[in-house]
């Protein structure tokens, strides 16, 4: 009996798999010995490779097979590369198609992603230590990692790769060099696609696995009809929204957001994920001091807006302090914490809520209509998450249709808009590109932004607390004396 894992149901059901078997049919036309890319023997150090081709001869061959840009040729055989249909043998690591006379081969249909059997790691322990025997301890740092948290893991099964890769290690060395040449250049290329160094993209981060087949036909039963049958009769019926009225709403959101989507326009000063500089991220960030022109022009744009970029909403809580109208915000941030916080801690932040904003007499009370404040104090008997929703919508309407437009006609708002920096964009040659992703900086872990954004509430916290005046006085006094 063969025992199934999650593992091997999620390889049949793969949801970004079914795009290759497309590829496959294209990598196989590649291969053709008439109409495909000329390949030829190739002497790599002392060893001759057989059907080697260069990215050049791939480029120009996917041009004219596809009738498609330079540009969008080579991000196609990117992707090919990615995936580990074409790999390089020299720079094993950059799974980039380079359009010159960098020199790759074909992948062995054995290794292509398609395959129904997964990448398991006892797999990958057995050829990192025949790697390990090969080189005489001598690997990739990165492989060395792997191996080293392996060897840890696996440690009950550790005699067993051995003697496995010991094995294999015997028998490849029976071999022909040039065909031991490229069955290691083969399983390097298969590595690298499904066990890549660490902080490093991988094509094959594909999501969850499924259980379920997605393509499967669905079988058609009475109830999967007469269900049918009344969908399409509501969708023929007519829409309460004129389709030009909709087409108009599009066009214009389309028109305002243009300039802030990366799609349609190219960030300033430059694209992170193309050119690894992270300055655009630097001058985006929550803590920046001054923001860019971009950023201060999109906050105008709509009240959800500015209250979503933390930046944005610092500006606007200025504002609101100087209106002497903090405690909307605050009430606002502390309805969202408790909708979306740790459901312990309701009953003890409902009491906080009710005795600094709704109690009357409290030091931040807000100011609401009798209905919605008797409906909010009487649901906190009982608290729950969405307690404070009748509030909350009142007090973001409040803010968003009175206090947003005044918010933009504010000295506070226009002395930001002079102050915004403009970057300039950035031009990177190949060679600043290759030492970007050489020098790349690590990405903040988010346990450091959470407690970074954890401190600041508790700072806002006790920085919103309300003041006794006679205990001030009676310090001072003492002080005095």
């Amino acid at each position: 009996m063969t025992i199934r894992t999650l593992r091997d149901y999620g390889q049949h059901y793969r949801p970004r798999m079914a795009c290759l078997k497309n590829v496959e049919v294209f990598v196989v036309e590649m291969q053709d010995p008439k109409s495909g890319v000329k390949g030829a023997d190739q002497k790599l150090n002392v060893t001759i490779i057989p059907h080697v081709i260069n990215g050049q001869d791939i480029l120009a061959w996917i041009v004219t097979k596809m009738k498609v840009t330079t540009e969008e040729a080579q991000a196609f055989g990117t992707m090919l590369v990615a995936y580990g249909y074409i790999y390089p043998l020299q720079n094993h690591r950059k799974l980039v198609l380079v359009p010159d006379s960098t020199l790759y081969r074909f992948q062995t249909p054995y290794f292509w992603p398609v395959q129904k059997w997964p990448a398991e790691d006892i797999d990958y322990a057995i050829y990192l230590a025949r790697r390990n025997i090969r080189k005489k301890g001598m690997l990739e740092p990165y492989e060395q990692q792997h191996y080293d948290n392996l060897h840890k893991w696996m440690n009950p099964k550790w005699d067993f790769i051995v003697m496995q890769a010991t094995e294999q290690y015997k028998a490849n060395k029976e071999r022909k060099k040039p065909d031991r040449v490229v069955l290691d250049c083969q399983e390097r290329a298969y590595w690298i696609v499904h066990r890549p160094p660490r902080r490093t993209h991988s094509a094959m981060d594909y999501g969850l696995d499924r259980l379920i087949d997605p393509n499967a036909e669905e079988v058609l039963t009475f109830d999967v009809v007469r269900r049918t049958n009344i969908f399409l009769t509501q969708a023929l019926m007519r829409s309460a929204v004129k389709s030009s009225m909709s087409l108009t709403a599009f066009v214009k959101f389309v028109t305002t957001h243009h300039n802030h989507d990366p799609f349609l326009t190219t960030p300033v000063p430059s694209n992170p994920w193309i050119t690894d500089s992270d300055e655009f991220w630097q001058l985006n960030s929550r803590s920046v001091d001054i923001p860019t022109k971009l950023s201060v022009e999109r906050w105008v744009l709509s009240f959800w807006e500015l209250i979503s970029d933390p930046r944005g909403r610092v500006d606007f809580k200025l504002f609101l302090k100087k209106e002497h109208s903090a405690e909307n915000m605050a009430f606002y941030e502390a309805a969202e914490e408790m909708r979306w916080g740790a459901a312990s801690a309701i009953p003890e932040k409902s009491q906080f809520i009710f005795n600094t904003f709704l109690k009357p007499g409290a030091p931040r009370w807000i100011n609401i209509d009798g209905r919605t404040m008797g409906l909010t104090v009487k649901g906190l008997v009982v608290p729950h998450r969405y307690v404070l929703d009748a509030a909350q919508t009142h007090i973001f309407l409040l803010m968003k249709k009175d206090t947003f437009y005044r918010y933009l006609k504010s000295p506070v708002h226009k002395d930001m808009q002079k102050r915004a920096l403009v970057p300039a964009p950035h031009v990177f040659t190949d060679a600043q590109l290759e030492a970007n992703v050489r020098n790349r900086n690590p990405g903040v872990s988010p346990i450091l932004q959470w407690q970074q954004e954890e401190e600041e509430k508790a700072a806002a916290a006790v920085a919103a607390r309300p003041i006794d005046v006679k205990a001030m006085v009676a310090t001072n006094k003492l002080d005095r004396k």
